[in-house]
């Protein structure tokens, strides 16, 4: 049980704002590269990409949030005096709350953020787009986080008019085949790490 002296619970605010953080900040390297993206930061590019190449990078992320939301938990439980599967079942309002943010927070920059910002400046001019032939990629990658670095290799084709993602792996691209082909882009780089089917 709670002592008098004890610290009083932190505000529903302040435990959002706690889960919020513990959420986001693993996948600063992630937001970073949309923004650097957005803004044509191509140095901020350069080293982000080399995070978002390693193929279970989102996943680690998710776990570290989740270590964060439980040391943070850990620290808050300790000053209570509440430690123990009693303080546990006393603060299981708390750790529910902390841990569903921090969850949603995660799923919410994997499955929304991260995919509509993938395809923000994707739009074809009009006079442009008649004169493009259209292909589907499917490419396997871990989740749909790695979007914006998929669309943005892609778009460094020449005769590369614009790459829209669909959820979960599908890449449509609007080319001009006179000066690549959709065989040639499946055969870029990136595809090294993370294999595309022409559909």
């Amino acid at each position: 049980m709670e002592t008098c002296c004890a610290p009083k619970n932190k505000k529903p605010e302040k435990n959002f704002l706690l889960a919020l953080i513990y959420g986001l900040i693993p996948h600063t390297f992630c937001i970073a590269f949309v923004l650097f993206s957005i803004f044509g930061v191509t140095a901020g590019l350069a080293v982000t990409k080399r995070f978002l190449l390693i193929p279970y990078f989102f996943q680690s992320l998710v776990a570290l949030s989740l270590i964060m939301a439980t040391l943070s938990a850990i620290i808050y439980l300790k000053r209570l005096k509440l430690l123990s599967l009693d303080g546990l079942k006393i603060k299981w309002k708390y750790l529910t709350f902390l841990y569903s943010i921090t969850l949603i927070v995660n799923i919410s920059v994997f499955f929304l953020i991260l995919p509509a910002t993938a395809n923000i400046h994707n739009t074809t001019p009009k006079a442009y787009a008649s004169n493009l032939s259209a292909g589907v990629l499917k490419v396997q990658i871990p989740c749909p986080g790695h979007a914006p670095l998929i669309i943005s290799e892609i778009k460094k084709e020449s005769g590369v008019g614009s790459v829209f993602f669909k959820m979960p792996d599908i890449f449509e691209v609007r080319y001009d085949s006179d000066a690549t082909s959709l065989k040639k882009i499946a055969s870029l780089a990136i595809f090294k790490d993370f294999q595309a089917t022409i559909q």
